[in-house]
């Protein structure tokens, strides 16, 4: 996880991986809050590596490169994942996915504003036409990867490196499945100014997708 000011959310994330996980799960937090976050996640166990904010993408980055694990799962930290099913994404890389990745649309995303809603459809369906294949929920924070799809890749961008993490495993040829879940509204502020970031996330499909392509001829 990347984590910046999640106090209200994120002592309920870690309990909720620790309690689905048995406590086995390595959990790493690339973390530049300014409030009790760090406090919280060393309390919950979590291995807390402390940076200035530099962006989303920055954080993740490092979160998913650094624990020495077969399989690498991230989220958010605000509380609005199911760990409940982390369970079912470790169950099927074991049968032989190399990237899960959680669709919060199928079943609505009822609680998430509607404007972002719409975003995240029209980011799937940008992704999808210019891939030619299908996708469903390109900027989704919950997935499981195989180890060696995230050691491999060179990622690029910041904001959109959700997308990213999906897209470029995708287009390279890498077993993908889109899993549905459920979606919680989130506890405390979003950090994400929905116009800005949805243009910076936009960008960031077009460029990946158009980096991929190239790469095949």
């Amino acid at each position: 996880m990347g984590t910046y000011n999640e106090e209200e959310a994120i002592g309920t994330v870690l309990a909720d991986i620790e309690a689905v996980t048995d406590g086995q799960a390595e959990v790493v937090c690339v973390d530049g809050s300014s409030d009790r976050t760090p406090e919280i996640a060393r309390e919950h166990g979590a291995r807390v590596i402390e940076q200035e904010p530099q962006g989303y993408g920055v954080a993740v980055e490092e979160a998913i490169l650094t624990p020495d694990r077969p399989i690498v799962v991230t989220t958010d930290c605000d509380d609005t994942y199911p760990m409940e099913q982390l369970p079912e994404f470790l169950a099927a890389i074991n049968e032989g996915y190399d990237v899960v990745s959680g669709d919060r649309l199928y079943h609505g995303a009822e609680a998430m504003p509607a404007f972002n809603r719409m975003g995240n459809h029209l980011f799937a369906l940008t992704a999808s036409v210019l891939m030619g294949e299908r996708v469903h929920d390109t900027t989704t924070g919950m997935r499981a990867y195989r180890r060696e799809v995230v050691q491999n890749i060179e990622w690029t961008e910041n904001t959109g490196l959700s997308a990213e993490l999906l897209i470029r495993p995708l287009m390279r040829g890498y077993d993908i499945q889109e899993r549905p879940i459920k979606y919680g509204e989130r506890k405390g502020e979003t950090k994400l100014d929905p116009l800005e970031g949805g243009l910076a996330i936009a960008k960031s499909i077009v460029t990946v997708c158009l980096e991929e392509q190239f790469r095949r001829l």
